[in-house]
C-alpha cells in the first residue's frame, strides 16, 4: 500500500517530544530575536549616494534617522566641480543654481555625480516610479539637458508622491502634531516653565563648555555631596534666582527635568553645530585652505583635528576649528576618507581647497601616495604648503644631531635634567638655594620687586617635537647656572649611591670647562634668532609672503653672525667665565683635544673654536634652512612676491601675476586672463597714487584695506588673487593649539567621552569668541527639533 498511498506523519501535538529534531527550538528563538543593528544614529552618511534604504532601518528607528536628516538639510556642495557627462551630443553637467530653485529637497551625490531627493528618500511609497520618485531616489537623476523633469518631479497637488513626501517630513518636524502632544495638551505655565528650565541648563552647558569643565559626576544620586559640574552650577543658579528654583531639578517634573546625559549632549550639540555654521557661513561658497594634523588622546585613540583656513568679509584672514575625527588609523587613504565624510557633512567639496598644511610625516606629504597627493588629484589648485613652524624646528634639531661637539652638548643637558630633577627633594633644594640667592640680591638692590617677577624657575626639558624647547632651556641654564651648580655640588656629597655623586661630579667638571661655556652662548646666539622666527610663524593671520620674508631674514642675519658676530661671543664668553669662575682659554694657545691631550693637534684654540666650531655650526644651519624651506624657490611662490606692497608695490610684476592667475585654472576663466592683463594696470596706477596705501607693508592689511576703501569691489580679478595667496596656509599652529585644548578637555578622569562629545567640547572651547555670539534662542530651536521633545515651543 505504501507503494500507491504516502505516510501521513501524525498531528503536530501526537508527536513525542523526543522525536522533534534537536534545533527546532533554536530556529524558533531564531525566528523570535528581532534583527540587531549597529546602526550608528549619530554618524550617517552625509552623501545621499552612499546612504542605504531607509527601510532598512529597524521601525523605531526610522523617525529618527528622518529626523536627523532633515535637521541636516540636503547635501548640497556648491563649490563642487560638478562633472560634464555627453549628453544629446553636448557635454551638460549639474547647475548649481538649482540649489537655489530647489533648494529644499534638492541634494547631490558627489561619489555618484547625481542629485537625489531627500523627501522622497525619507518617505518613498511603495508605489515605484510615480512622478520619478524611484529614479530620485535610488538611481539618481544626470538627464542635465532636462531640467524640466525637476518640475515635473515635484508634480501637482495633492496626489504627487513628492508633495505628500514633503508633507509627511513637515508632519514629521512639526511636532504639535505628534501623538504625545495631542494626548498631553500643555497650558502656556507649562510651556513658560519648561522654557525657563530648558533656558537654565544651556546657561550652565555654555559656562561649562567655554572653561573646558566636565559636566558629569562619578557619583549623582539624590544623596551625592558633589552631584558633578553641571548639576552642583544647575542647583546653584536655582540658588540665586527664586524663579528658576521653582522650576528644575526636585520641582520639576520626574520626566522632564532636563539635566540627563542625553540632554547634555543634545544641548552641547546645538551649541557646536551653530559654532560651526557661522564658521561656514563666513566661508560662503568661497574659497579656503585646509590644516590637518593627527595626535593621540589620553585614550590612545587616533584623533584629527581639522582647521579652515579662508579670507572673511572684511579681507581679514582668519582659522577656525571644525572638530576633530576619530580615525583608526593614519593612512593616507584613512585621513583622505575621514575629510571627504566630514566635508560632506557640511556641504564643503574638495574642489574648494586651494590651499594644504600639513607637518612633514609621510602620510601627509608623500608626493606619490601622501594625504597631499589624494587631494591634488582631485584639484590640482590645492597647493601644498609644509609647515613652516615644523621645518624650522626639524633645522634646530639637525644642528643639535649633525655637530658631534654641539650634540654632546645636549646630551650633557640632558643628563643634567635626569640629575637635579631626579626626585622632589633635589627640586626643593633647587628652589630653595633660587629663593636665598633672589633675597640677598632683592637686599642689595640688584632686583627689583613687582607684580610677576621673581617667580620660582626650573629647568625645563627640550623635546624634538616642542617648538622653541631648546632654546628655553638653554635661556633658564644661563639664568640659573649658580643655582644648578650648588645643587650639582650638594648632590656629589649628598647622593643617594655612588652612580648620582659619579654624575654629578663629571658634570661639575663638565659645566666650569670653556667647552660648555662655548657651545651654551654659540646656541644661545642661533637659537635666539630661530626662536622669533618660530613665534612669528605660529601668529594665525600670518601669510606666506610675510614668512617667506622672515626666514630670508633670518638667513642674512646668521649670515651676519658668521662674518661680524665672533667678537661679540667671545665678550659674552670672557663675561660669563669671569662671573661665575668658569675656565678661559687663550685663543693663541695651542688647541688641546681633550680626549686625545698627548697627541698635537696643531692649530690654535682660534681656529679649533672659530673655524671648527662657530663657522662649521653656522654653515650648517644656513645650509638646513635652504634645504628645509624649498617653498621659497618654487614658481608659484616667486609668482606670488609680486604682489607685495612693500616699498610702494615695489615688487609689483604684471607678468608674474599673470603666471599666478594661469596656475588656478578653476578661479580664472579665459576672459578673466585677459580682463585681469588690462586690471593689472588700473589697479597698480590706482593703488600707488592713493595715500592710504602708502604705509601698508603686508597681505593682510592689504586685503583689510581694500575691502575698506571698497577697491575689492573696482579691482574684482586682482582681489581674487589676493585671496588666493593669503588662504595658502603658513603653519599648522592652529592644529596644534586645538590639540592642547583637547589635553584640557579629555583628561585622565574624564577619559570616556565619546568622539561626537568630545569634538563638539573642543569647538566650543576653541572657538570662545563665536561661542559667545550664540543666542539661547538659536540653541533652544535647534535642540527642540533634534528630537521629539514632551513640551513644544
Amino acid at each position: 500500500m505504501e507503494k500507491y498511498f504516502k505516510k501521513v506523519s501524525p498531528p503536530e501535538s501526537d508527536a513525542k517530544a523526543d522525536d522533534l529534531p534537536s534545533n527546532l527550538g533554536e530556529r524558533k528563538d531564531k525566528r523570535k530575536s528581532p534583527p540587531i543593528d549597529n546602526t550608528d544614529i549619530e554618524d550617517l552618511p552625509s552623501d545621499p549616494g552612499e546612504r542605504k534604504d531607509i527601510m532598512k532601518y529597524l521601525s523605531h528607528q526610522r523617525d529618527e534617522v528622518r529626523r536627523k536628516y532633515l535637521t541636516k538639510g540636503p547635501c548640497q556642495p556648491y563649490g563642487h566641480t560638478f562633472k560634464q557627462i555627453l549628453k544629446s551630443g553636448s557635454l551638460r553637467r549639474f547647475n548649481p543654481a538649482w540649489f537655489d530653485q530647489y533648494g529644499s529637497w534638492l541634494e547631490y551625490s558627489i561619489s555618484k555625480e547625481r542629485a537625489f531627493c531627500l523627501y522622497c528618500y525619507l518617505f518613498k511609497d511603495e508605489i515605484r516610479m510615480q512622478g520619478g520618485s524611484d529614479e530620485f531616489v535610488k538611481e539618481g537623476f544626470n538627464s542635465w539637458n532636462k531640467p524640466d523633469r525637476l518640475r515635473t518631479h515635484m508634480g501637482k497637488p495633492p496626489n504627487s508622491f513628492h508633495i505628500i513626501a514633503a508633507q509627511k517630513c513637515e508632519d514629521l518636524m512639526n511636532q504639535n502634531q505628534s501623538i504625545v502632544h495631542a494626548l498631553f495638551k500643555q497650558d502656556d505655565k507649562v510651556k513658560n516653565e519648561y522654557r525657563i528650565r530648558l533656558t537654565a541648563s544651556i546657561d550652565a552647558s555654555r559656562f561649562l563648555l567655554r572653561q573646558g569643565l566636565s559636566f558629569r559626576g562619578h557619583f549623582e544620586k539624590e544623596e551625592a555631596v558633589n552631584k558633578g559640574n553641571f548639576l552642583q552650577l544647575l542647583k546653584y543658579t536655582g540658588e540665586q534666582n527664586e524663579t528658576i528654583s521653582k522650576v528644575i531639578l526636585s520641582n520639576a517634573p520626574g520626566n522632564n527635568q532636563m539635566v540627563s546625559p542625553l540632554i547634555q549632549k543634545d544641548i552641547v550639540h546645538s551649541f557646536a553645530e551653530e559654532v560651526r555654521q557661522a564658521i561656514l557661513e563666513k566661508i560662503g561658497h568661497d574659497v579656503f585652505g585646509l590644516l590637518v594634523d593627527e595626535s593621540a588622546d589620553v585614550s590612545h585613540k587616533e584623533q584629527m583635528g581639522v582647521v579652515f583656513r579662508f579670507v572673511d568679509k572684511r579681507g581679514a584672514i582668519k582659522e577656525r576649528f571644525i572638530g576633530v575625527v576619530h580615525v583608526k588609523e593614519t593612512s593616507s587613504l584613512a585621513l583622505k576618507s575621514a575629510i571627504d565624510d566630514l566635508f560632506a557633512r557640511y556641504g564643503r567639496s574638495i574642489k574648494k581647497v586651494r590651499g594644504q598644511g600639513y607637518d612633514g610625516a609621510s602620510n601627509m606629504r608623500g608626493e606619490f601616495n601622501g594625504l597631499r597627493s589624494l587631494v591634488a588629484r582631485e584639484n590640482s589648485s590645492a597647493y601644498y604648503v609644509h609647515c613652516f613652524a615644523h621645518q624650522l624646528q626639524l633645522v634646530v634639531v639637525a644642528v643639535a644631531k649633525k655637530h658631534f661637539d654641539i650634540a654632546d652638548f645636549f646630551d650633557m643637558i640632558s643628563t643634567l635634567l635626569n640629575v637635579v630633577g631626579a626626585s622632589c627633594k633635589r627640586q626643593d633644594k633647587f628652589r630653595e638655594i633660587q629663593r636665598e640667592k633672589l633675597e640677598k640680591q632683592i637686599s642689595s638692590g640688584e632686583v627689583k620687586t613687582g607684580t610677576g617677577q621673581n617667580q620660582e624657575r626650573s629647568l625645563p626639558r627640550p623635546a624634538n617635537t616642542r617648538w622653541g624647547s631648546h632654546h628655553k632651556t638653554l635661556l633658564r641654564l644661563e639664568e640659573l647656572f649658580s643655582t644648578t651648580i650648588k645643587v650639582l655640588e650638594y648632590v656629589q656629597e649628598e647622593g643617594m649611591d655612588d652612580l648620582q655623586k659619579r654624575q654629578a661630579c663629571g658634570l661639575l667638571k663638565y659645566f666650569h670647562t670653556f667647552d660648555c661655556v662655548f657651545y651654551l652662548h654659540l646656541m644661545l646666539l642661533i637659537l635666539g634668532l630661530t626662536a622669533n622666527l618660530s613665534l612669528a610663524l605660529q601668529e594665525k593671520d600670518q601669510n606666506i609672503l610675510n614668512a617667506m620674508s622672515l626666514v630670508e631674514s633670518t638667513k642674512r642675519e646668521l649670515q651676519k653672525l658668521r662674518d661680524d658676530g665672533w667678537s661679540l661671543l667671545m665678550d659674552k664668553i670672557a663675561s660669563f667665565c669671569k662671573k661665575h669662575n668658569a675656565g678661559m682659554l687663550i685663543m693663541e694657545d695651542d688647541f688641546v683635544n681633550p680626549k686625545n691631550p698627548r697627541k698635537r693637534s696643531n692649530i690654535t684654540n682660534m681656529h679649533h673654536y672659530k673655524v671648527n666650531c662657530f663657522c662649521t655650526v653656522l654653515d650648517l644651519q644656513i645650509q638646513e634652512f635652504n634645504d628645509r624651506f624649498i617653498e621659497v624657490t618654487t614658481d608659484l611662490l616667486i609668482c606670488m612676491a609680486a604682489l607685495s606692497p612693500t616699498d610702494s608695490f615695489y615688487a609689483f610684476d604684471k607678468e608674474k601675476l599673470m603666471r599666478l592667475a594661469k596656475l588656478y585654472p578653476e578661479d580664472f576663466t579665459y576672459g578673466e586672463i585677459l580682463s585681469l592683463e588690462q586690471q593689472l594696470d588700473i589697479y597698480i596706477d590706482n593703488i600707488r597714487r592713493d595715500e592710504r596705501f602708502k604705509s601698508v607693508e603686508n597681505l593682510g592689511d592689504l586685503s583689510c584695506l581694500m575691502v575698506k576703501t571698497q577697491k575689492h569691489i573696482a579691482h574684482h580679478l586682482v582681489y581674487r588673487l589676493l585671496k588666493l595667496v593669503l588662504t595658502l596656509p603658513v603653519a599648522t599652529a592652529s592644529v596644534e593649539r586645538c590639540f592642547s585644548a583637547m589635553k584640557l578637555v579629555k583628561t585622565a578622569a574624564r577619559n570616556r567621552i565619546g568622539d561626537q562629545f568630545l569634538s563638539d567640547c573642543m569647538v566650543c572651547f576653541v572657538e570662545k569668541e563665536l561661542l559667545d555670539s550664540v543666542s539661547n534662542e538659536k540653541v533652544i530651536e535647534r535642540f527642540q527639533k533634534m528630537n521629539e521633545r514632551r513640551v513644544v515651543l
